[in-house]
């Protein structure tokens, strides 16, 4: 008794186009494509699909290039706005020991094309869960301060590092660039580095 959530979910057969009949289609939120021997490839979940920076990303990909590490038991990849209205990649992990954001950033690079190398990685004791035990994506912190490339903060030293890091600050919206800092493995992206 919704007409517009049926309307949304059984739509008009585009294969069907033209043919006699009325034939409608469900819409699951599933991507798949039919190969050229007629199978039909599953590519995952439409709804769990971003776009960063004009490419399309799968997170189900990133979380499972962060499954493969030593040690890390859980994770979640979610696309959040930053104050230009831009998605970054969050990841948030739960691993044995201690995975710096460094080691992880350097291990995800080899693998993974620099856009989808999630900009804040956020190490977790464990993962906050709603009652019926799925992982409470509201609860998880917000990820202000935890984008670092995981050098070793150096203080700007001279007049020039001084007004870079300004600079930095302002464009990445940060509280504290050291001048060992990556532009790029802390939220700088092209756009970014015209602005």
């Amino acid at each position: 008794d919704r007409p517009e959530l049926t309307a949304e979910k059984f739509v008009s057969n585009p294969f069907a186009a033209g043919e006699a009949g009325y034939e409608r289609m469900y819409r699951t939120g599933d991507l798949a494509r039919w190969m050229p021997d007629g199978n039909i490839e599953y590519l995952g979940r439409i709804d769990h699909q971003v776009k960063i920076r004009g490419y399309r990303i799968e997170l189900g990909e990133v979380e499972a290039q962060i499954l493969k590490v030593e040690d890390v038991q859980e994770v979640i990849v979610l696309a959040q706005a930053d104050e230009q209205g831009q998605n970054q990649l969050v990841a948030y992990y739960v691993a044995e020991r201690e995975v710096s954001t460094g080691e992880l950033r350097s291990l995800l690079g080899e693998e993974l094309p620099n856009y989808m190398v999630p900009s804040y990685l956020v190490q977790l004791e464990q993962m906050p869960l709603t009652p019926n035990g799925k992982i409470d994506r509201k609860a998880l912190p917000t990820p202000e301060g935890s984008l670092q490339s995981g050098a070793d903060y150096v203080a700007p030293r001279t007049w020039v590092e001084v007004k870079l890091a300004h600079i930095w600050q302002d464009v990445l919206g940060l509280a504290q660039v050291g001048v060992k800092e990556n532009f790029f493995e802390i939220g700088g992206h092209s756009l970014r580095a015209t602005t």
